[in-house]
């Protein structure tokens, strides 16, 4: 049982979910880091664009107010307003470029984030698999044990004290079947000398295999 528990298809189908998984949240950050990078970019050439034309339109209230009267000083202020033009139109090819790129890494970031659920949906329904297999196994496991139990309370204790400590030695398997002169327990034929020892024992008499000494169990498969 303990074997089927963990050999299940569904245990192996979950690692590799955990695996896709952690790769894709790994992408994931990264699309997310590359997205409030430049969600501060654009915030800072917004602030940048804002700061420069807020210039721009004091010094065209100046211009336009008539309160500076000398010729030098309106044809510097002049030469500014055309300068700031520039650097208005220079920020804002900047700024739509950040706009463009944050446009493109929300849209990665939405596809792995997309990606990343339809991964976890599938990781939950193979769970859910899984928990319903170990739950049957379970189920079988537990009705195993009551019908052991049931068939414990019939074998004397002296021979369920050995078989307890050799299921214990020999890896969760006390007795085996003896088939068609080969132990089941440990695979092995059994000598010619060994299977006559064994055809003349008393049919009450408990026989061990003198390979792994295991119970062995005779059946009409047994080849004696």
């Amino acid at each position: 049982m303990n074997h089927r528990r963990v050999s299940l298809p569904e245990n192996a189908r979950i690692g590799e979910l955990d695996a896709e998984v952690a790769t894709l949240d790994g992408r994931r950050i990264e699309a997310s880091t590359r997205v409030s990078d430049l969600e501060r970019e654009q915030k800072q050439a917004d602030q940048d664009v804002e700061l420069v034309k807020t210039r721009r339109a004091r010094n065209e209230e100046r211009l336009n107010s008539g309160a500076v009267t000398n010729p030098k000083d309106l044809e510097g202020l002049q030469h500014e307003i055309v300068a700031l033009d520039r650097r208005i139109g220079t920020l804002e090819d900047a700024e739509l470029e950040v706009m463009e790129a944050l446009e493109e890494a929300q849209g990665r970031l939405d596809e792995v984030v997309k990606a990343l659920e339809e991964l976890r949906v599938q990781h939950d329904e193979v769970a859910a698999r899984r928990d319903t297999a170990l739950g049957e196994i379970d189920a079988e496991l537990s009705d195993a044990e009551a019908g052991r139990g049931a068939l414990a309370a019939r074998v004397p204790d002296d021979l369920l004290a050995l078989y307890e400590k050799l299921r214990a030695n020999q890896g969760g398997v006390g007795a085996a079947l003896l088939r068609a002169k080969r132990c089941e327990g440990c695979r092995l034929e059994l000598n010619g000398a060994d299977l006559r020892e064994l055809s003349q024992a008393p049919d009450d008499e408990v026989l061990r295999c003198p390979e792994c000494s295991r119970i062995l169990v005779r059946t009409s498969e047994s080849g004696l």
